[in-house]
């Protein structure tokens, strides 16, 4: 059997000229590969009708064009490039098809951040026979027959020839059907994020370049100081893809919220987060600023520059995505579990085992923490939570969403927003046990998930495309008597006013403290409403 192959591995090999390579690997490409492109405009478009069924061909000649272009372009500095490159395009496209078939997602710049973000763990919850099957047809199967390819060596002259004619046509048919640029320009974002490899690859480089700028001197923030005195401790915790809507104290008809409603936790309404994926959303979370302007600036995040005033920062992560840090203690969940009993031990609820000790030892007047959730991250929602928290079945138990039913997927989703809410409950009545302290835990998610609708999962959508589940988040916050007391709260609705859920924090963890400086702005204070400018005594 192995000689056989042997002898049919060595006879099976073609021979092509460069330009042709090209031009086989551009129309394969262009078809094989397109695919969503391709029934994303069938399903936007008349396609029967002649404008639609040109505005589809205009598309292909797009796609055409650009593969063209580059491999013409690699050609030009080394002829030796090109089945390498193929073979590179071959295996990611595979992969990306993949995910855009089964998640209906976008490869834009802030999707191609989730991926650079993803680690081990994440990646494997993806994974499924299925994958592996389709990486075999349409990554390793067409890079072993490029493998079989003897290229046999074009003259620039012939190259530069077949580049010419390529951009003359296609730029020819693309001039001659002008009226499809009104629909191609409609879409443009969703159709920059399907196209294949272009999608990946370019949004690939623009993540990275901004990443890159991002890695500057840091620049510090003004002084601060604090207009009162006595113990405070705020504990920001970071949920994971939790939206709004699931939550039954924004007005879900399952009671998804029962432990932290009797506890008095109280939802801010109209809360949006900043961004569709985590490591832009906590960057938000974490600025003074619209984190728009960090393309210009590379400001020290809310934990850094509280350390750096005197809060003693402690940071607890069963997550990934935050910036650099520069804190007086950062922790992975896997190191604070250690004798943590109970189902939810190596989820979450093993972030808060030993925490009220490190909070009793610090000597700090004023202490942050920061716990951040793996929460309701998909689509494994069914390793998000323990047995124990599995109210709602059944439940959907696979990572390809799309194959269970609806209710079998929302039940899987509603575990974990159960156990979030178990493990707030847990974390406030830590809080509550901390004596002569003023205390408040703030939670806000990173952003939402789809679940189905609109034929889209989990998120990362691009945020002008992205439907209201993927932005509407619950941000919600539990204040100690102690604290209500100290900042005269007369009425919970005092919190009410908030429209940004993620450009508030930065500025009302500020407010938390007592603590002031130039760069605090008052007005996005969510505690502000009956905050003292004086020089007070916190109760005790």
């Amino acid at each position: 059997m192995a000689s056989w192959f042997q002898n049919f591995n060595k006879r099976f090999r073609f021979t092509l000229g460069g330009t042709a390579f090209i031009l086989a690997f551009a129309a394969i490409n262009s078809t094989l590969y397109q695919l969503p492109l391709y029934s994303f405009a069938f399903s936007e478009l008349e396609a029967t009708s002649l404008p639609g069924l040109l505005a589809v061909l205009t598309l292909f000649v797009m796609v055409m064009l650009l593969t063209l272009l580059a491999l013409f372009l690699f050609a030009l500095v080394s002829q030796r490039l090109l089945k390498p490159i193929a073979m590179f395009f071959a295996f990611g496209n595979a992969i990306a098809i993949y995910f855009i078939q089964t998640y209906q997602v976008v490869l834009d710049k802030s999707m191609m951040g989730n991926v650079f973000n993803t680690n081990t763990a994440e990646a494997g919850s993806y994974l499924h026979p299925a994958f592996f099957l389709h990486l075999l047809l349409f990554g390793v199967l067409p890079i072993w027959l490029i493998s079989r390819i003897t290229l046999k060596h074009t003259s620039r002259l012939r190259l530069v020839a077949a580049l010419s004619l390529s951009l003359l046509l296609g730029i020819g048919w693309i001039y001659a059907n002008a009226q499809s640029w009104f629909w191609i320009d409609k879409h443009a974002r969703k159709l920059g994020g399907m196209i294949m490899p272009w999608s990946y690859v370019i949004n690939s480089a623009r993540y990275q370049t901004e990443k890159m700028m991002q890695s500057r001197t840091l620049e510090k923030l003004p002084p601060a100081h604090f207009v009162a005195q006595g113990k405070t401790v705020v504990v920001l915790v970071i949920g994971e893809s939790a939206r709004a809507a699931n939550f039954s104290l924004y007005g879900y008809a399952r009671n998804t919220n029962p432990l932290i409603s009797e506890a008095g936790a109280i939802a801010i309404p109209n809360s949006h987060s900043c961004s569709t994926y985590t490591t832009a959303s906590i960057q938000c979370m974490l600025a003074h600023v619209d984190s728009s302007s960090t393309l210009i600036h590379n400001y020290e995040a809310l934990p850094s520059y509280l350390q750096s005033n005197g809060v003693d920062v402690i940071w607890i992560s069963n997550n990934w995505g935050e910036p650099p840090l520069k804190v007086g203690t950062y922790l992975k969940a896997s190191e604070v579990r250690g004798d943590c009993e109970g189902l939810g031990c190596q989820l979450d609820e093993g972030m808060l085992t030993g925490l009220a000790e490190r909070i009793a030892k610090t000597p700090n007047d004023n202490v942050f923490v920061v716990l951040h959730q793996s929460g309701s991250h998909g689509p494994d929602y069914f390793n998000h939570y323990p047995q124990d928290a599995e109210k709602f079945s059944p439940a959907c138990r696979s990572v390809q969403v799309q194959d269970c039913s609806a209710d079998e997927l929302t039940n899987a989703y509603d575990n974990t927003i159960l156990f979030t809410d178990r493990f707030l409950s847990k974390t406030i009545a830590m809080l509550g046990s901390i004596p002569k302290t003023s205390t408040v835990m703030m939670y806000a998610s990173d952003h939402g998930e789809s679940l189905g609708e609109h034929g889209l999962y989990l998120h990362g959508t691009p945020y002008s495309l992205a439907p209201d589940v993927q932005k509407d988040i619950p941000y919600i916050v539990w204040m100690s008597p102690t604290f209500k007391r100290h900042k005269t709260l007369a009425a919970d609705a005092a919190l009410s006013h908030s429209q940004h859920a993620h450009e508030t924090i930065f500025h009302s963890v500020m407010g938390a403290f007592d603590m002031r400086s130039d760069i605090y702005k008052p007005q996005l204070d969510i505690f502000r409403d009956a905050a003292s400018n004086n020089m007070v005594t916190k109760s005790k």
